[in-house]
């Protein structure tokens, strides 16, 4: 029988899967079992993410007005 799979493992094989875990854990209260620092990673990345979206959007409204 093989062990069941650690949340870094997941994260790296299935970053769905991972994700809809870690909701389940956040919205069930099980703070202790959700992987914070992967979380707290992912949010900062999202962050930068939509500032640079939003960087890359407002350049083109200027160049090309």
């Amino acid at each position: 029988m093989s062990s069941p799979m650690s949340t870094q493992d997941l994260y790296d094989t299935d970053f769905y899967a991972w994700a809809n875990r870690q909701a389940a854990l956040l919205r069930s209260g099980q703070l202790e079992q959700a992987d914070i620092t992967l979380i707290a990673e992912e949010i900062e990345s999202m962050g930068k993410s939509e500032l640079r979206e939003l960087e890359n959007r407002l350049t083109v409204l200027i160049l090309f007005r």
